[in-house]
């Protein structure tokens, strides 16, 4: 049986998750008491649930705290033969107070004695015990609903049977550094096309960019050495029986330089491992989870 735990802070695109693992065929439970698990993956072992792909439940911080802070061994307690993931959505408290503004939506957590930046932070540090344990770590700062939603077909529900899921992504540090990057590269080092006239508008996609940046000895000397870190450390982190992987390439705006060489890690890469995936943050458009 396949098990899926969707956590996450509020207003961090959990619902949207749910909703798509239930499109995709899961048997699907909003707020699960965290106590009641053990006994429905039992009861999702009967037949009358054959015909699901598996269950996802959302457990937040609305659990009781003691039930949080033994979520370990809530999960060891579930029978054998269950295959669990655990995804977790997160996002710059920024991005989480705007989107609370705007929806004028009540934090579950807050109150008049606790305002809504408070509650924020808290609930972070109770949910900290299905951080520490996350197949996959999302964040949604910056990602549309339908963004998350092909994230998480892609990453958490692609091929089963595949390798370790890379991500390679680029962005930009004038914007924030993403929360999820498990690996981080800065390569502000290298010439800025932005200071070039013809160049400023364009992105690390386009012709005349890629160029001006493989005119600059400096470009293949990182790219060379950021190539020969992940050829040596790929391979172990992969037979570590890790699921998720997130590759970090950053700019200073996310346009030219981190764009061509995330690119072009993703395309040595793919060659390589069975599941690679590319996204430039910075051109995908604005946040709207």
């Amino acid at each position: 049986m396949e098990l899926v735990i969707i956590s996450g802070r509020s207003g961090s695109g959990k619902s949207t998750a749910l909703h798509q693992l239930e499109d995709e065929g899961y048997y699907c439970i909003d707020n699960l008491p965290l106590g009641l698990l053990p006994g429905l993956v039992q009861q999702a072992f009967r037949d009358e649930f054959a015909h699901f792909r598996g269950a996802a439940v959302c457990i937040d911080a609305r659990n009781a705290w003691k039930d949080l802070q033994d979520f370990n061994a809530i999960l060891e307690s579930l029978p054998a033969g269950v295959n669990t993931q655990i995804l977790f959505l997160d996002a710059q408290d920024a991005a989480l107070i705007k989107r609370f503004s705007e929806t004028r939506r009540r934090h579950p957590l807050s109150d008049h004695n606790l305002p809504l930046a408070e509650a924020i932070s808290r609930e972070r540090e109770l949910l900290e015990p299905i951080a520490t344990d996350a197949s996959l770590v999302l964040d949604t700062s910056q990602l549309t609903i339908y963004q998350l939603r092909d994230a998480i077909r892609d990453r958490l529900l692609g091929d089963s049977n595949a390798s370790m899921s890379i991500l390679f992504q680029s962005f930009g540090f004038k914007r924030g550094v993403p929360t999820d990057a498990d690996l981080m590269f800065d390569v502000r080092v290298l010439p800025n096309p932005h200071w070039v006239k013809d160049l400023r508008l364009l992105s690390g996609l386009d012709a005349p960019v890629r160029a001006f940046l493989e005119e600059q000895e400096a470009t293949h000397a990182l790219y060379q050495s950021i190539a020969d870190y992940l050829d040596r450390w790929l391979p172990a982190y992969a037979q570590s029986n890790r699921s998720y992987m997130t590759i970090a390439v950053g700019c200073t705006g996310g346009q030219h330089r981190s764009v061509y060489l995330a690119d072009r890690l993703y395309q040595h890469y793919r060659q390589q491992f069975p599941q690679v995936h590319l996204r430039h943050r910075e051109l995908q458009g604005q946040p709207t989870p």
